[in-house]
């Protein structure tokens, strides 16, 4: 079984509320501190807020590119990892272009998907940088998530993340599952959308996630007790 530690640090605890204020941005922050969390995804704008109230903790700052629908074209997806970075993010969550996916444009999406690891990772100064895609399963088929995925895994990517939280779904087991059948054991698998309760979490990490992205964040991890869970024998990295 996960340690109550082991558990927090596969928490992104999210505040992507348009009508998120500062205050929030600071309590979530100051939330995740005190829970040791992985990390907090803020909006850009609010990557300065969360920069200073994490200094020195061991929570990340995170944000999100080309964030909800992935409709930019490559340059801008570039241009908005560069800045981010700058800006003191260590984690970005990056929305493939679904539109283009769907319409079978897959070398442009290859393209996109190489240009943007290219820039994260190459980024000097800044330290390892953690590149999540979000591939949005709820708007793909069984076939488009498995070609997204075989992208982002032979670009390079860290994670592959179900969800943006705005569609109308979220993230499933069975997506999950998928996932991890492509990518196997070396690229994280990111379950986001929906998850608002331990045993949600639990669920998913049992299907095979292993990190965790929910604005419940500090309270799933307040209701995990290790004793209450066996860690299951097909959980990966």
């Amino acid at each position: 079984m996960y340690s109550k530690e082991q558990f927090a640090k596969m928490m992104d605890s999210t505040l992507l509320k348009p009508t998120a204020a500062r205050d929030d941005i600071i309590r979530c922050c100051e939330e995740a501190v005190s829970r040791h969390l992985a990390t907090v995804v803020v909006f850009p704008f609010w990557l300065p807020v969360a920069c200073e109230v994490l200094e020195d903790s061991d929570v990340k700052p995170a944000t999100v590119v080309s964030f909800p629908f992935g409709a930019t074209s490559r340059s801008v997806k570039v241009y908005e990892a560069k800045a981010a970075i700058a800006a003191g993010a260590k984690e970005l969550d990056v929305v493939i272009n679904v539109p283009a996916l769907k319409s079978g444009e897959i070398e442009m999406v290859e393209r996109e998907v190489a240009g943007v690891v290219e820039v994260t990772h190459g980024a000097a100064d800044s330290g390892r940088i953690t590149l999540k895609f979000i591939i949005e399963c709820y708007y793909l088929s069984d076939d488009e998530k498995r070609i997204a995925c075989e992208i982002i895994r032979d670009a390079g990517g860290d994670f592959i993340k179900t969800s943006t939280g705005t569609a109308p779904g979220g993230a499933t087991s069975e997506d999950i599952r998928i996932i991890r059948g492509v990518v196997g054991a070396d690229v994280g698998v990111k379950a986001a959308g929906g998850i608002r309760t331990t045993a949600q979490a639990m669920s998913m990490l049992d299907a095979g996630a292993s990190r965790i992205g929910t604005s419940a964040a500090a309270d799933i991890v307040d209701g995990y007790n290790p004793d209450d869970y066996v860690e299951s024998a097909g959980r990966r990295k």
